[in-house]
């Protein structure tokens, strides 16, 4: 009798417990099972990509940080420009003619017989659309025969086809940005975006050329680039520009800022020139937010410079503290340039030249004390930007083989992102897709991933709480509607 009384006294507190309970710890929040979910997307051999795609393509994914304005745009947008900048596309080079004498001329000839197309000629001829394509991005590089240039210098050719109207338009192509982002549940990016103004010293390239340049040499260079007039007109104008462009980009649903560039490939002057007017630029707009370096780190001037170059910004940044870098180092792979040459980048890129943010960071592995510099990220900070696709397709590093397995697993913070979009013809969700197959995270870690791509991003304060605080909204949303997704399959 007493042990029936026991029990009935058992289970009328444990009644009285669950009835006391919050509601969400009687039934699964929509996190939860928005968590479960994603874990059957990502279970066993075979990942389900398309499901993947419709995933991450709903999901918020706050910014893309590491992303080049005229790579990103596709092809076709270019040739729209084309036409409306009065250009032609030469059928056999694919390169932009830009003579109003040739477009004359090519109009005067029927069709059939003309040597430079316009750009709807151009997007209405399927051979010549897709030869175009294979020139201008990575489209059907595995796909077809025919003489190729290797993957690395396919993709930074590229640039030099559409360049004549990437910048003209520059206006109308942040604005197609800013829609594909929006409709991908993107709410900020980042992007490396015009070149730096430039100017060039032939004492001071000699003198780098002979041994070096000292600290001394470079507040020299820059005192006369201070007092260079046309120099300080082209940095107002760059200034300007970033104004004009970015009218009316900014609003409830999408945040855009910039970073002007030096390229790493030019003479010395040129390219320390291009650094002190990307620090200025920084320095004197809340739009332009850092400052970067591009160009193929491969190439023998990257090599050769790389040090001066670290150098160069150790000197700015004392001159400009609060400007922050976000350097491409690393962007390297076994067998691309000598042993050597992979075992220092990301480590001078920190501790010489101060940087923020590392882009690609691919040859950690090959670095001298590598778990040193990892430790160092760690405990700074300092994240890697992730590029997935452009890794792959220039250096062939991809699965297991990619350090992003050494910074997760040594607690490296890094985001996900595009690099070139337009021309690896992808978008972020595609990143995404690509990072959950093949290293099967957890949900809250891609929910992290795009918390922390705001969190590291190098906005205002006030600016990164507006966007945390959208993104959870967005997440309450979008973790909501997979809820009831599941439970309306579940019926």
């Amino acid at each position: 009798m007493q042990k029936n009384i026991a029990s009935l006294k058992a289970i009328a507190l444990a009644a009285a417990v669950f009835c006391a309970m919050p509601q969400g710890a009687q039934a699964a929040s929509n996190e939860e099972i928005t968590q479960r979910h994603f874990a059957t997307l990502i279970a066993g051999k075979e990942p389900k990509l398309a499901e993947l795609t419709m995933f991450f393509t709903m999901m918020p994914k706050g910014g893309d940080l590491h992303h080049h304005y005229s790579g990103a745009l596709y092809a076709e947008q270019y040739l729209e420009w084309v036409d409306k900048q009065g250009y032609c596309v030469n059928k056999s080079t694919f390169m932009i003619d830009v003579s109003k004498e040739t477009v004359a001329s090519e109009r005067a000839k029927p069709l059939a017989e003309r040597a430079c197309l316009s750009g709807q000629d151009v997007l209405q001829n399927n051979t010549v659309l897709a030869n175009l394509l294979q020139k201008w991005s990575d489209k059907d590089f595995y796909n077809h025969s025919g003489l190729q240039s290797p993957p690395d210098r396919q993709f930074f050719d590229t640039f030099a086809y559409f360049t004549p109207v990437a910048s003209t338009n520059a206006a109308e192509g942040l604005k197609t940005l800013k829609q594909r982002a929006i409709q991908e549940n993107l709410s900020y990016i980042e992007t490396i975006y015009e070149i730096a103004p430039i100017a060039q010293d032939a004492a001071f390239d000699e003198k780098a050329a002979a041994g070096g340049v000292t600290d001394a040499d470079l507040a020299a260079y820059s005192a006369r680039l201070e007092d260079d007039k046309a120099f300080q007109g082209w940095i107002g104008a760059y200034l300007e520009n970033v104004k004009t462009v970015g009218a009316g980009i900014d609003d409830a649903d999408f945040t855009l800022r910039y970073q002007p560039f030096a390229l790493r490939f030019l003479t010395p002057s040129q390219v320390f020139s291009q650094m002190v007017s990307s620090f200025k630029l920084a320095s004197s707009s809340p739009m332009i937010v850092g400052v970067n370096i591009v160009g193929q780190e491969s190439v023998h001037v990257s090599m050769r410079d790389y040090a001066m170059h670290m150098r160069m910004y150790k000197f700015l940044k004392a001159k400009y503290p609060k400007v922050k870098l976000a350097l491409h180092a690393g962007e390297l792979a076994l067998g691309m340039v000598p042993p050597e040459g992979l075992t220092f980048h990301i480590r001078d890129a920190i501790d010489v030249a101060g940087a923020s943010r590392i882009g690609h960071g691919m040859d950690i592995a090959h670095e001298s004390d590598a778990l040193g510099i990892m430790k160092k990220m760690r405990d700074r900070q300092i994240p890697v930007e992730v590029n997935l696709s452009s890794n792959d397709f220039i250096l062939g590093v991809k699965g297991a083989a990619h350090p992003v397995t050494l910074y997760r697993k040594y607690g490296v913070p890094f985001v996900l992102s595009t690099d070139d979009a337009g021309v690896s013809r992808n978008n972020l969700s595609g990143e995404f897709v690509l990072y959950a197959a093949r290293y099967q995270p957890s949900y809250a870690d891609v929910k992290k991933l795009s918390y922390d791509s705001i969190r590291y991003s190098f906005l205002a304060d006030a600016d990164k709480q507006r966007l945390l605080k959208g993104l959870d909204g967005k997440f309450s949303k979008f973790e909501a509607e997979i809820a009831a997704s599941q439970s309306k399959a579940a019926r």
